[in-house]
């Protein structure tokens, strides 16, 4: 009976699932930025995805309750039907997760043999840029790390994600007036190449970005991975400073404003986080 309650709660779900997105992509047409806009098939399949038994028979043939409570897949139902159902989504989390371990293996590696940084080390001053601003150890650790496991993810979406997706994807945010627009990987080196100056400050530049058709000002989901160190600090989202054009909000609040996808963390020690 438990497993039977379960399936009958999650056909619901896509179907609810279902019903919302499909007005989306109806109605998007009408606006210059629209809604998260679905191609036909995908549309279709949300529409009969309770019925077809996609998202439900994956609860079904999975052999406990465990296997079907993936963060992604309780927090966005529409993984669910991207991606066929539960088993495709925890896996989609499994591996990213993994590329993230394998990040930080490979790094404090490099640098620290078979143990993690320590506090003191993190928070040493390396250097300092051209803005005269402080760079520590675990700035260049995560920055290397982040080399790597961009990589990883890559390869990681291409074998499991059907869909668009963006990386290090530069955006200009305008919340006040709702606009959002893309900014060019020309246009972002030749702004960083010039040094300091404040065209960046009101951009945002997720990690990864998955889009569920080719309206990449939309997100279906958006992570970023985070490489704390000390290893034993928790992960968390970024909060803007006064210096920001989004002070008193987090990266995630801002991301979420932004694309309209749900954002999480993915970090070594803490996987898949709000």
């Amino acid at each position: 009976m438990p497993a039977l309650r379960v399936v009958s709660w999650r056909t619901a779900f896509l179907w609810t699932a279902s019903a919302l997105w499909v007005g989306c992509a109806s109605s998007a047409q009408q606006s210059s930025r629209g809604e998260l806009r679905l191609d036909t098939e995908t549309a279709h399949r949300l529409r009969y995805a309770a019925a077809l038994g996609k998202g439900a028979s994956a609860v079904a043939s999975g052999a406990s309750q465990a296997a079907v409570a993936s963060i992604l897949a309780e927090s966005v139902p529409l993984l669910l039907v991207l991606l066929d159902g539960d088993n495709a989504v925890s896996e989609l989390d499994r591996r990213l997760v993994e590329c993230a371990r394998w990040a930080e293996r490979e790094v404090n590696g490099r640098y620290f043999g078979d143990r993690a940084p320590t506090r003191e080390e993190c928070g040493a001053e390396v250097e300092v840029d051209g803005c005269d601003a402080r760079i520590t150890r675990a700035m260049l650790l995560g920055q290397e790390k982040h080399v790597l496991v961009y990589r990883c993810a890559r390869e990681v979406l291409e074998e499991l994600w059907p869909h668009p997706y963006s990386i290090e994807q530069r955006y200009r945010y305008y919340p006040n007036a709702g606009v959002l627009e893309t900014v060019s990987r020309k246009e972002e080196a030749r702004l960083i190449e010039e040094g300091c100056t404040g065209e960046l400050w009101r951009t945002i530049k997720p990690d990864l970005v998955l889009h569920a058709d080719h309206d990449l000002l939309r997100s279906v989901l958006t992570l970023d991975f985070k490489f704390p160190c000390p290893a034993s600090n928790d992960a968390r989202w970024k909060a803007y400073d006064k210096n920001s054009a989004y002070y008193r909000y987090t990266q995630g609040e801002i991301y979420k404003q932004a694309l309209g996808g749900e954002p999480f963390l993915i970090s070594p020690r803490m996987g898949v986080a709000r």
